[in-house]
């Protein structure tokens, strides 16, 4: 009998303390819940571009991505992303990923995200299409130091804020100039070590602006 009470308080304090201990965890991690700097404002939206529903940036936090022309060559990176980021991030609001491509990688955009969709809901997956030129005017408003190749790739991909504005990183020792302007897609240990715990970062920002928010009406 004593032991089925102290095995109910167990669980209740596991049901009780367990969102809290959650939510810690995502305030936690190498920034220490200093908020993740912003490194460019007023980032361009892409809701003029072709795609099967009007996508924007605004309002939403979004990973921002560029596979190019060529993008199944590229698969890798949108599956290291897919395991590593969307499958944990997925249930918050407004979070969404998101693939610049050129115009003529309408086909192969369906078949990766046909390939996703095998082990994932990808309906937090949006690809959009565009010239050359829309392509570059999106990649050179977030201000980095990269370049996208001659295929409209890079490695490189991007958190955007509900402001439309760059998040990263400003003291990384890893970079020459100390700025972390998008996260290598290509290793996954980038995107596990240093993307992962940003993305935390941002989505407790936006949490606890909403508590206060609410507290405040």
């Amino acid at each position: 009998m004593k032991k089925n009470k102290k095995r109910n308080k167990i669980v209740l304090s596991i049901l009780f303390f367990g969102p809290l201990i959650f939510y810690l965890f995502l305030l936690t991690g190498t920034n220490n819940f200093a908020k993740l700097p912003v490194l460019t404002k007023n980032v361009a939206d892409v809701k003029n571009l072709n795609s099967d529903v009007i996508i924007t940036l605004d309002q939403h936090i979004t990973i921002l991505c560029f596979l190019g022309d060529d993008l199944l060559q590229h698969k890798t990176n949108a599956l290291n992303l897919n395991e590593k980021i969307y499958k944990h991030f997925y249930g918050f609001k407004d979070f969404q990923f998101v693939v610049v491509l050129p115009k003529g990688a309408e086909e192969e955009a369906k078949q990766l995200k046909k390939e996703l969709s095998v082990t994932t809901n990808v309906d937090k997956w949006f690809f959009v299409f565009g010239t050359k030129e829309q392509v570059n005017e999106v990649f050179n408003s977030l201000k980095t130091t990269y370049a996208l190749d001659d295929y409209l790739y890079t490695p490189n991909v991007f958190i955007v804020d509900r402001e439309m504005s760059l998040r990263g990183r400003n003291e990384d020792n890893d970079q020459p100039d100390g700025f972390l302007y998008g996260y290598n897609a290509e290793s996954v240990a980038t995107v596990h070590q240093e993307m992962v715990d940003d993305v935390k970062v941002v989505m407790a920002e936006y949490r606890l602006a909403l508590k206060k928010n609410k507290r405040e009406i």
